[in-house]
Formats: C-alpha cells, sequence, structure tokens
C-alpha cells in the first residue's frame, strides 16, 4: 500500500515540474486540448442555427446544453454552479458562494450532508475532478467562472461513457480558455482585462489575461483572477450566515504544433486557486438540523494540471489519437476555534477532532482515445475507443478514510449514421475498481476502516435519432451504469461495498428551422422525457434502498433577424424512494420541483444587448424539515454596451440586475434564502 501511494503521489511532482516547464518556456511542447463539442462527437459540417443567447443541441440525442462564452460574460457569474443553475434539470445546494455550491442534476448530487458525489462527475480540461463525499464542507468546485469559454453539462447517463461512471445524474464539463481565443490564431500579443464590481455581498472581481503568440504553431496564455465578496443580504435585509469570500485564481496554458501539415501536437495547462475562510461555520452546507458544530478556520487549494499529445494525420480518418495525463488535488485545511461549539458539555471535546481534520484529495488520470471515421456499406461511422487509468488517494481524516481507489476502464462510443436521416449510437464502458484502506490487516479482521473491496462491471447505452425533412427529428435511449462505491464506504458496513445500479429511459423529439413566423427567423426546440431507477442507494443506518426519477425537460431559442431573441428553459419532475426494510415508499426530496426560465432580448447591431430574464419555481418542502419553501418569480435585468469606435473601441460595458425587484425567496436546495436584489457593473477590454 505505501508504496502504491509513493507511486502515485511521484507523478504529482513530476507533472507539475513538467506542466511548469512547457508553459513558462519556449520549449516547443504546448498544443490545445480537444473542444468538448469534438469530443462529444459531434458530426463535421452540421450547422447549430443560432438563436438566442443559447443554442439548442436539436443534432444529437444526448441531452446536453451548452454555454458558450457570451453567456459566461453576460450572466457575470461569481461562481461555477451559477453559470449552469438555469440548465434544465440542475438544482443547486446554494450557489452564490463557492464554498457551499453542490451541484444536483435530476435528483441526484449535492444533497444538504455532502456537496459532492460520483453520481455527478466534473471534469476540467478532461481532469476528474470531485466526486467524493466530504462531510458538512461543500463541494469541491474552488475555481472561477472567468476562467472558462464554454461549459457542458450532459444530464443523464447516455452521453457519458466516454467521461467515466456513474454519472446516473450527468457529467459537468469545463473548458478554460485559450490563448488563440483572443489572438484569432494571428502573431502577436494580446492582452485582456476585466473588473466588476457588485452591490448586495458588496465586493469585486479583476481577470487579467496575457496572450501570446510568437509563431502560429505556438501560443501562450497566462490568466489571474481575484474575486472577493462580502456576505450579502437576502430580500427581506437579513445578513447571510455564511461568510463572504475571496478566492486567488491562476491560469497557465499553452500549445504547439509541429511535424508535416501540424500533425502532431502537445498541449499543458496549470489551473489552480486558493482561498481562505476565518471564523466560519463548519457545516458550510447549514441543514444540520439545528446542531451547531461550531466555527473553523479553512484553507482550500484546489490544483488541476494536464499534458496532452495529439496526432491527426491528415488524409487518414482513421487515426485521431490524443494522449491525457491529468492530475487534480483538492486540499482543505480546517483549523477549530476553541469555545465555539456551545451547545452541551463537552462540545468541545466532541467536535474537535471532526473539525481539526484536513483533506487531501489527488486524482491522477491517463487516457488514450482515438477517434476513426469509416464507412461500412451504407453506413459512416464515428467511432471513439479508449483506455483509461484513473487513481485516487485521499488522506485519513476523521468521519474520512483514508485509501486508494484504482480503476481501469475501456470505452467505445460510435455514432453510426445510415443516410441522411438515421443515427444510431451504441455506448460501452467497461470498468474494473480496487479500493484499499490506508493500513491493510490480515485477513479475517473485523475492522472495515482498514478493509479493501473490488467491483467490475461492463455498463452501456444505446440511442436512436431519426430527422424528418421537415426539421422535426423523434429520439429515445436507454442507458445502464453503475456507481462504483467510494473510499468513504470503508468506514461502513461491508453490507454497502457494493455499486449503485442505475438504468435510464429517455424519449423526445426536437425541431429545428428558419422563416417560421416570419421571413429572417430562426427557431429550435427540444423535448426530453425520462425515467431513473437507482437500486442499492445507500442512506443512514447502512440501509440500501431504491430511487426513481422521472420528468420533462424543455429548451427552446427563438432568433430574429431583427435582433430578438427568446429563451426558454423548464423542467418538471417527480421521484420516489423505496425503503425495503420498513417497506416504505416516500417522496424523494431531492427531485426537481418544477421551474422554469424564460428570457426575452433584443439585439441592436453589435453594440447594444439588452435582456429580460424571468425566474419561476414551484414551493418545494425544506431539506432540514423545517416546512414548505414558497414559489417565487424573480427578474434579472442585464445590459452589455460595446463602444464601437474611438480610443475605447471594443470595450465592453455589462450592468446586470439580479433580482431586480429585491424579492425574499429560498430554492429548493438551498439551506438559506437567497441574495436579494444585486447590481453588477463590469468592464472588459481586449488590447
Amino acid at each position: 500500500m505505501k508504496g502504491q501511494r509513493m507511486t502515485a503521489r511521484a507523478l504529482k511532482p513530476l507533472l507539475m515540474r513538467s506542466v511548469s516547464a512547457l508553459v513558462l518556456t519556449s520549449i516547443p511542447a504546448l498544443a490545445l486540448a480537444q473542444s468538448v463539442e469534438e469530443d462529444a462527437g459531434d458530426y463535421l459540417g452540421e450547422v447549430i442555427l443560432e438563436t438566442g443567447k443559447r443554442e439548442v443541441q436539436t443534432q444529437t440525442a444526448v441531452p446536453v446544453t451548452t454555454i458558450n462564452q457570451e453567456e459566461i460574460d453576460d450572466r457575470q457569474a461569481s461562481t461555477v454552479a451559477q453559470l449552469i443553475d438555469s440548465v434544465p434539470g440542475v438544482t443547486l445546494v446554494n450557489g452564490t458562494t463557492p464554498q457551499s455550491s453542490g451541484i444536483n442534476i435530476r435528483g441526484f448530487g449535492a444533497n444538504g450532508t455532502y456537496g459532492s458525489s460520483p453520481r455527478v462527475l466534473i471534469t476540467i480540461d478532461g481532469a476528474t475532478t470531485g466526486g467524493e463525499e466530504i462531510y458538512r464542507i461543500g463541494n469541491q468546485l474552488f475555481t472561477d467562472p472567468a476562467l472558462y469559454k464554454h461549459v457542458n453539462v450532459i444530464r443523464g447517463t447516455v452521453g457519458s461513457f466516454e467521461y467515466g461512471s456513474g454519472a446516473v445524474g450527468g457529467v459537468v464539463q469545463l473548458e478554460t480558455k485559450d490563448a488563440s481565443d483572443f489572438t484569432g490564431g494571428e502573431i502577436g500579443l494580446r492582452l485582456r482585462q476585466m473588473v466588476e464590481a457588485q452591490s448586495n455581498g458588496t465586493g469585486f472581481a479583476t481577470s487579467t489575461i496575457l496572450a501570446w503568440q510568437p509563431t502560429e504553431n505556438f501560443e501562450l496564455l497566462a490568466n489571474y483572477t481575484l474575486r472577493d465578496a462580502d456576505p450579502f443580504d437576502s430580500g427581506d435585509g437579513s445578513e447571510s450566515t455564511v461568510a463572504g469570500f475571496r478566492n486567488d485564481t491562476v491560469l497557465l496554458k499553452g500549445r504547439y504544433t509541429f511535424g508535416d501539415d501540424q500533425q502532431h501536437a502537445i498541449s499543458g495547462w496549470y489551473n489552480s486557486t486558493h482561498s481562505e475562510d476565518n471564523s466560519v461555520p463548519y457545516d458550510i452546507l447549514g441543514l444540520s438540523s439545528g446542531f451547531y458544530f461550531g466555527d473553523v478556520d479553512r484553507v482550500v487549494d484546489s490544483r488541476t494540471a494536464g499534458l496532452r499529445y495529439e496526432f491527426n494525420p491528415i488524409g487518414n480518418d482513421l487515426i485521431d489519437f490524443s494522449a491525457t495525463l491529468t492530475y487534480a488535488q483538492q486540499e482543505i485545511d480546517s483549523t477549530y476555534i476553541p469555545g465555539s461549539c456551545a451547545g452541551f458539555d463537552g462540545c468541545d471535546f466532541a467536535v474537535a477532532d471532526l473539525l481539526n481534520a484536513d483533506h487531501d484529495y489527488e486524482t491522477t488520470k491517463l487516457t488514450l482515445k482515438n477517434n476513426s471515421y469509416f464507412t461500412t456499406g451504407a453506413a459512416s461511422h464515428d467511432l471513439r475507443f479508449g483506455l483509461e487509468y484513473i487513481n485516487r488517494e485521499r488522506l485519513d481524516a476523521n468521519a474520512a478514510p483514508g485509501g486508494s481507489d484504482d480503476r481501469w476502464a475501456v470505452f467505445a462510443v460510435d455514432d453510426i449514421q445510415i443516410g441522411n436521416a438515421l443515427t444510431l449510437t451504441p455506448a460501452l464502458r467497461y470498468e474494473s475498481q480496487r479500493v484499499r484502506g490506508t493500513d491493510i490487516i490480515s485477513p479475517g479482521a473485523t475492522d472495515p476502516f482498514n478493509g479493501s473491496f473490488n467491483n467490475s462491471a461492463l455498463t452501456g447505452g444505446f440511442s436512436a435519432r431519426y430527422e424528418f425533412d421537415s426539421g422535426f427529428a423523434a429520439f429515445a435511449s436507454a442507458a445502464y451504469t453503475e456507481v462504483n462505491p467510494i473510499i468513504d464506504r470503508l468506514d461502513k458496513a461491508p453490507s454497502v461495498w457494493v455499486p449503485e445500479k442505475g438504468r435510464t429511459y429517455e424519449a423526445g423529439f426536437s425541431y429545428n428551422g428558419s422563416d417560421l413566423f416570419s421571413e429572417g427567423d430562426q427557431f429550435a426546440f427540444k423535448a426530453n422525457v425520462y425515467q431513473t431507477n437507482l437500486r442499492d442507494v445507500r442512506v443512514p443506518g447502512d440501509i440500501l434502498t431504491t430511487v426513481e426519477v422521472e420528468g420533462v425537460e424543455i429548451e427552446a431559442g427563438y432568433g430574429h433577424q431583427s435582433g430578438f431573441y427568446m429563451d426558454l428553459n423548464a423542467t418538471f419532475a417527480d421521484g420516489d424512494q423505496y425503503n425495503p426494510v420498513a417497506n416504505t415508499t416516500t417522496d424523494w426530496a431531492l427531485a426537481p420541483e418544477p421551474t422554469a426560465s424564460l428570457t426575452l432580448g433584443k439585439r441592436f447591431g453589435d453594440t447594444w444587448d439588452l435582456s429580460w430574464e424571468l425566474v419561476a419555481a414551484k414551493g418545494a418542502e425544506a431539506l432540514n424539515g423545517t416546512g414548505e419553501l414558497g414559489g417565487y418569480g424573480i427578474s434579472n435585468l442585464r445590459a452589455t454596451y460595446t463602444v464601437p469606435q474611438g480610443a475605447l473601441k471594443g470595450t465592453e460595458v455589462r450592468l446586470g440586475i439580479e433580482n431586480a425587484f429585491d424579492k425574499q425567496f429560498q430554492t429548493q436546495l438551498s439551506s438559506r434564502p437567497a441574495a436579494g436584489r444585486n447590481v453588477k457593473l463590469s468592464l472588459a477590454k481586449t488590447f
């Protein structure tokens, strides 16, 4: 065991030194990561009609939503979670501050006890991050939205097999900016500066990006972002019980292509966020049913790094190869403040070990992948085949056992196009797992903390999509996955050292067309019905239950050549939990309550963009059992002005007014009321 930990840890300094050398010097060893759209296997030549700010992905049976650079800028989000809160099926545990944000998709993922879950996969430039259940501390998405150029959210399982196992809720993929996004592929140096201020939770953000392209085939990017905010006030004027935050974030990234026709590429990146919170509640989720654990000083460092080699020879459609090595680390160091737990005699003694615990999670992943394009008779294939090794290690901590989780996987996904109408996509993934506690003891010992277990499973899915000449398309899919038990299970009974087994069935239709209501308009619509059944779900008491969630997701976008646009996103779902011990069926409290967001906007050339967003939700039962949360409807106003000429030409001025009418409300899975009216003003310019 010790040898294994040293081997895995030895990769850290090697990878860090390699990335630093590649990014900070002009050695030709840097390349751009493939885009998420290419990884998702979109066909070359397909055009997605631009409607509103968000393009409806009607060209695929996969329920996927993409947040592009325009929408990222427009939302002026303070956290990554806020970027995706309007995606159908996504529900946030809080979201205004990174420390207490959690992502739940279709009723699976973060909850009131744990801010992260293996049922929702999160990747940053291909590096797998998060996924462990950290008691009361929240999630591991300590990163800044200013670093990213787009975010993909795959809902459910059917589109997840290239990225990992167990994605019952879905996959969140983040891709950082590249130097060529600012240089346009031309030799030269570009500087982009953004500054932002907000009124509620008084704070500011500054992001500086330096993009350098010394040659046509070599590019470097450096980004420093600082974001600072005080505690916010809710709509009734009361101050939030969660402290403000201050995050320092650094991104270094580069690309180098070489060889005949630039068929070889090497890339490297390093992404780091540092956060410090003093005298803040240990239970940052705030859903501990009245018990107050006490306060801590908490320091969080979150890092990802990666190296990638790509080989894509011109004229050979069978080879588009990449080898990607990534490393992700989350360090959470807590120091208990004596006397802050005063609920009963001996409270200090009872919580000291838990609150003084330091958590350290390291995930190293190697992915070998090839894309092949070929035809067999009347069918054309886009086949992605890959091999993957994942090693996760974590230190021992109170209420969080240490150990290692080693996984090997092989996957294959084939988009089969038959004619111009029918697309069939079979997908398979085989994954084996070995979990070992920090100190393995002799066979027959009864201490589960020091145990080990193995699992393996063949999972997969199948989707079919048929597109009619009218622009309508119908699709359906079925998928099976297994959520492998995580290292946390080592201190539970062996009866729960088993995978959760999930089946999801989906069906829907879409439409994509133009000149629908008037000449020059464009309209896209997609509706998706799903049913997910997850068995062997562990609940307190080490009981294995079954959860079933079914729902409907709707996305629509409309745009007119006059500049008018509309975006609509909605979800309706219901869920049940069956307890075989008590033989009872109860509501699954995490299932998304009915929500909808409607955006109406108008663009005036390339100068003005004005929009109004209405976000509405039905009332929900509070997770901490304190009663019913009322329904709500809030308005967000946004305006963007781009200076058309003069010395400030190209300067972007953005004004956002969130919760414009200062309403008091609380979202479904949050532990506290949401922020009241918040005015945000930002300036950005590329020099």
